[in-house]
Formats: C-alpha cells, structure tokens, sequence
C-alpha cells in the first residue's frame, strides 16, 4: 500500500488533549510506533498514522490536504474556519469526543458593573480568538475594540491593555487569581474530530467509515457502567425499578435456582455508592459495577 493511501490524522503533540486523543485512538483498535523525530507515528495494523503538530496547526493541515482528520478543541477549528480565509474545502466537525471540555468566555474586573454585551460598549477585549469574539459582538450588535494576544490573556487588565478579556475558561480558578468574574459564555467547546466536509473516495474513505463506527463504539459507552447482580424473581420489579438511566436490563436464570435470576443493565454514567447500596436493600445480592470500553450494535 503506498504511504498516501494511508489515513493520516492530526492531533496535539504536548498537551492536555494529548493523552485522552491517544486514549480513544488505542480504544478503537489503533497502535502507532513512533519515529525519532516524534512527529511522526506509522500505524501498526491499519493503515492510520499519526502526526503530532502544534493544535493551532491541524485545521490548516487538513484544509491543505497534508491530513485526512484532526483532533482538536472546537474553539481552535471554529476560530479558523471564521479568520483564516479558507481556499480550499470548509472544514467540518465530524464527532464529538467527550474529552477537554471548556468554555469560551467574557470576564470582566470584579468591580466592573456588567448587564450584558452592552456594557462592553466602547472597551477594550482581550483575546486570543478575535474572530470569535468578533462574531459575538457584531451579532450583539456591539462596538468593541478586540486587542489580540498570544497568550496570558487573564493579565491584560491588570496591565491596562484591555478592560475584559475573552478566553477560555475550565474551573474558572485563574479568573479569581486574577481578579475577574466570568460574565458571558460565547462557546462551549471540547476535543472533536475534524476534516474536510467532503471526504475522501478511495481506501482512506473506506477506512473513515470503519473508524467513524469504531469512534461511535467507544463515545456511547465512554461514560457508561455495566451493572450485574443477583435477585429473587420476587424482589425483580422493586430493583429494576432502582436501576440507574439505560436500556431494558437482560435477565438470565440461575442454574439449579428456578426463583432467581441474574440482571445485568448498561448503565449511562457512574453508579454511586448510595445507588447500590439501596438497590443491594430492594433485594439485590452479589453486586459488581465493571467499566464499559467499546461497543459494537
């Protein structure tokens, strides 16, 4: 197979996406030997390769043709689809992945008095996202100057080269440090899978298909637990009646015990301590909660 027959993906090199991308990447089957450079990973077992670049960097490698897909914050695919003039074919996001979840947002000094986008009227925003935020204020319908930084955004105020800034924001922990006070949210992002809206027709075209359901497999139970346990045929409605959010559970008879049956429930999200402890007093025995790692319906 030549080398350009292979998928080619794209994602962050160093960083907080880094690992969870190489987490979901291994989920679906996939493993990587990495070169000396470590740019490069050649995929061992399918023809999917890695390449480690700056997250800044990936829309453009895709919108060149250099990558196939990226995996990078929806705040970093839709800031460049708004500024970068694309020449070539718009940019698509192709499956949300669940991880690195945060929040572009406006905030202001503490003492600032703020009743919405108006009160930004006139003021200074510090960003690194200007088309973002430019979209935000021409849809508001507000007249702001946008000061663009590289980075270390949250100090702009305190230097008084901005009066609010717009950045993005997890715990909102370095908002407080600093002063501020998350006012607006223009962006919910996390890590997604992007590419060109139109994909490709050859052998990578048919190994996206098969990674787009592998992907699928491993998103819907990402967060999701599998419950076995143990009851009587008579304790049945009083704990399936407890079971957390999820499909109709499967039950199976116990050999050599007519009156009991063995339950076993997909559950959608974490199964607490206190959930089990009142399923276990409904009439449930020999409980086990296991994590789910992929599925294929």
């Amino acid at each position: 197979m030549k080398t350009r027959d292979r998928l080619r993906i794209a994602m962050q090199k160093s960083g907080r996406l880094t690992e969870p991308a190489l987490d979901v990447l291994k989920r679906c089957g996939l493993t990587f030997r990495q070169s000396r450079d470590k740019l490069f990973c050649f995929g061992e077992g399918e023809p999917v390769d890695l390449l480690l670049v700056r997250d800044d960097d990936i829309p453009g490698l895709i919108e060149q043709g250099v990558c196939d897909l990226g995996i990078v914050g929806r705040n970093v695919l839709d800031e460049f689809s708004l500024t970068a003039g694309i020449d070539g074919a718009p940019l698509k996001e192709w499956r949300p992945l669940g991880f690195g979840r945060c929040r572009l947002s406006v905030a202001v000094p503490q003492e600032m008095t703020y009743e919405g986008a108006a009160s930004l009227g006139g003021q200074r925003i510090a960003t690194s996202y200007p088309g973002l935020l430019g979209k935000w204020l021409r849809d508001a319908g507000v007249d702001a100057q946008v000061v663009t930084l590289a980075g270390s955004v949250e100090i702009a105020p305190k230097l008084g080269t901005a009066d609010a800034i717009c950045d993005l924001v997890q715990s909102g922990g370095t908002l407080v440090a600093n002063q501020l006070r998350e006012v607006d949210v223009l962006l919910e992002s996390e890590a997604v899978l992007a590419g060109p809206a139109t994909l490709p027709s050859d052998e990578r075209g048919d190994m996206l298909e098969l990674l787009f359901k592998r992907l699928d497999g491993v998103i819907q139970v990402s967060e999701s637990r599998l419950l076995l346990l143990q009851t009587s045929r008579g304790n049945l409605e009083a704990v399936t009646r407890l079971l957390p959010g999820g499909p109709q559970p499967t039950l199976l008879p116990v050999a050599g015990q007519p009156d009991q049956l063995m339950l076993q429930a997909l559950c959608a999200g974490e199964v607490s301590w206190r959930q089990l402890e009142e399923i276990k007093n409904a009439g449930a025995r020999e409980m086990f909660v296991l994590p789910v790692e992929k599925m294929l319906a």
